[in-house]
């Protein structure tokens, strides 16, 4: 036992702490995940993040320390993005031939994803600076905090609005798409994300090649969209 404390001390006080709890954490829920057949309750992103923040709050762990180490894990989101780009490569033929439906669906999917949160949130008395952090909840979270920013929201909450949204949709989306009937890999895989991102597009490549390619599109345009137009909404508007 004392040789036990003695390594937690020596761990958490390096950044391997947070590289070994992040490994570990995820490859435990991921276990998990494969066992239950990929349902979406058991989404491994979500039990990882909840395993690591009890694990961060019951140790006294500050932020920081962990994500010292945490950060060549989080590195590899970058070339794990780009990578998406190969299914759409092998596609490019059917994607030049549906161009237009999925400009249209595009747009119509990011306003909807955009209007339902301001629109709720301005219901129910939300501040300006929350509705401005909730308006990019539909895109990947670096990005999200960065238009954020620019909107005069706060990043941070950007960033949970965001995995908060990727993590619901990840785990609902394949209930809704069979209450509605919808069955075609390339459309399930489209909305997913178009609303959740990254996350829903890690979803989606699970369950079929064609999802995750769709998804990796949605993804890549709603950034894309988001970036150029919700500022200049937002200037439109007289909220310079």
């Amino acid at each position: 036992m004392q040789q036990f404390v003695e390594l937690w001390v020596y761990l958490s006080a390096t950044p391997l702490f947070g590289l070994t709890a992040t490994l570990v954490a995820y490859v435990a829920a991921q276990a998990a995940y494969v066992r239950t057949g990929h349902a979406p309750w058991a989404n491994p992103v979500l039990w990882t993040v909840i395993a690591l923040a009890l694990l961060l709050g019951a140790s006294g762990t500050p932020y920081p320390v962990y994500f010292s180490g945490a950060q060549f894990i989080h590195f590899l989101l970058g070339p794990a993005v780009v990578a998406l780009g190969w299914p759409l490569w092998q596609r490019r033929a059917e994607l030049r031939s549906r161009a237009k439906a999925i400009a249209i669906a595009a747009l119509a999917g990011g306003a909807a994803a955009t209007s339902s949160a301001v629109g709720i949130g301005w219901a129910l008395g939300l501040p300006p600076e929350l509705l401005k952090s909730m308006a990019p909840k539909s895109v990947t979270a670096p990005v999200a905090m960065g238009i954020a920013e620019q909107l005069g929201g706060i990043p941070a909450l950007a960033a949970v609005f965001a995995v908060l949204t990727g993590l619901i949709g990840a785990m609902s989306a394949k209930y809704l798409f069979d209450a509605m009937r919808i069955a075609s890999p390339a459309v399930r895989g489209f909305a997913l994300g178009t609303t959740s991102h990254g996350i829903g597009a890690a979803r989606a490549m699970q369950v079929h090649p064609d999802a995750g390619a769709y998804a990796g599109l949605a993804l890549g345009v709603q950034v894309i969209l988001a970036s150029v137009l919700m500022p200049l909404i937002a200037w439109a508007v007289g909220d310079r």
